[in-house]
């Protein structure tokens, strides 16, 4: 029996058990500040696989200066990473494996036909908040370096498996992991790309927008400047900037994207009483980041677009619309279309799935992009549908996470190199 046999024969024997793991992972609620219990239970993991297991505190003091540093929090008591390495003998290229635990919080109760956390098993997929985003990938890459040990696979080159906290918020647990000294030659994420192979991820930066006007009395609103009316009128900027953003945009992975580079408002506030002109509004959002281009020019874009809005109203020549860059920011990030990596992950593909992947652009952000910064081609190739992270009912088919973790360890395989 061939290699590649012998992975898949393995993976298929081993299903239920790798199974009920996933199960216990879900039903672990890995808010953020949440996720110790989980992450012990990864460093045993790690440690049985015979990995050199390096589990550790993230140090928010000694990230506080990195210009790619974000965050919300204060401490990162409670949220400690998890990284296992599998030492390659030698001549071969490195792999991270990088996947978070972290999850968003699971809403409203009532929207969830099954209880968040519960790891339920109905007609093939698995449920709970987490599962897609991205519990599934990460037990996908599991699955995939566990089958090649266990097999008895020499590498040549290492793997570095790492289960991460705050990717959700800005990814700090990725980049403390790098200024730890966990670099590679490559890195895959299994996020949640539907199998997709996504070489270009697209960043974000969040925003908030502070309009002005005059208050006055409802009844004579004539005599104030509603900062909402205003606030309408930066919003047709926003929406204005967005187009040409992306009508500028060249690159063919972003084709079946329909919105490559969004600018979203998510949240308005203002106003505070129904019978007075609102004096001022505030706007958050986020603005999305191209692979071609910096967190610095996107915001500069916003920057002018915002200042030319004088040129249409001098109202605003007097009083600008404020802007503060705050909270979340991911890097965008990508890998060469011509990488043997990218290559190498088309041609296992198409032997597990009989056809060639699809491969287009991310319209959202992972830890890759940290990845990027650093100098590491990252690229995202994951189980799960894109649209179920962070939704109510949030599942994964489990066919699809055993698919994946076939692919990984073909990958894993090919890209390092093994002794014959």
């Amino acid at each position: 029996m061939s290699l590649p046999d012998e992975i898949r024969t393995f993976i298929r024997a081993h299903r239920d058990d790798y199974t009920r793991l996933l199960q216990d992972w879900v039903r672990d609620a890995t808010l953020s500040g949440q996720e110790a219990a989980h992450q012990a239970k990864i460093r045993d993991l790690y440690q049985s696989l015979g990995l050199d297991t390096d589990y550790w505190e993230v140090d928010i003091a000694a990230l506080r200066d990195n210009p790619l540093f974000n965050s919300h929090r204060q401490d990162f008591t409670g949220s400690p990473n998890v990284v296992g390495t599998w030492k390659g003998s030698g001549g071969g290229r490195s792999l991270i494996l990088n996947g978070h635990v972290d999850v968003v919080p699971e809403g409203d109760h009532a929207q969830w036909e099954q209880p968040p956390y519960s790891g339920e098993i109905l007609d093939g997929c698995l449920y709970g908040r987490g599962v897609t985003d991205m519990k599934g990938g990460n037990m996908a890459s599991f699955i995939a370096v566990s089958t090649l040990k266990s097999l008895g696979v020499k590498l040549k080159g290492d793997v570095i498996l790492q289960s991460v906290i705050e990717e959700e918020a800005g990814g700090a647990g990725t980049l403390a992991a790098l200024e730890r000294g966990y670099r590679a030659d490559a890195a895959l994420i299994p996020e949640p790309s539907e199998q997709m192979i996504f070489p270009r991820q697209q960043g974000s930066r969040w925003f908030r927008l502070r309009v002005v006007g005059i208050k006055a009395h409802g009844g004579t609103r004539y005599e104030g400047v509603s900062a909402l009316e205003k606030a309408m009128s930066v919003l047709e900027a926003l929406q204005e900037l967005e187009k040409r953003r992306n009508d500028e945009l060249e690159d063919p992975l972003y084709d079946g994207v329909p919105i490559p580079l969004p600018i979203n408002v998510g949240r308005i506030a203002g106003g505070d009483w129904p019978s007075s002109v609102p004096d001022e509004i505030t706007l958050e959002g986020r603005v999305g980041v191209g692979p071609g281009e910096t967190v610095g020019d996107a915001q500069r874009d916003v920057e002018s677009a915002l200042a030319a809005l004088a040129e249409r109203d001098s109202w605003f020549g007097e009083h600008p619309v404020d802007i503060e860059w705050f909270g979340a920011c991911w890097q965008p990030g990508g890998i060469a279309t011509d990488d043997p990596l990218l290559d190498m992950l088309s041609t296992a593909y198409r032997e597990v799935h009989g056809e060639s992947p699809r491969i287009q652009a991310s319209p959202w952000g992972t830890d890759g992009g940290l990845m990027t910064q650093y100098g590491i081609p990252a690229l995202v190739f994951g189980p799960g549908i894109t649209r179920l992270a962070h939704f109510p009912n949030e599942h994964i088919r489990l066919d699809d996470v055993f698919d994946v973790a076939e692919i990984i360890a073909l990958t894993v395989l090919r890209w390092c190199g093994h002794d014959e």
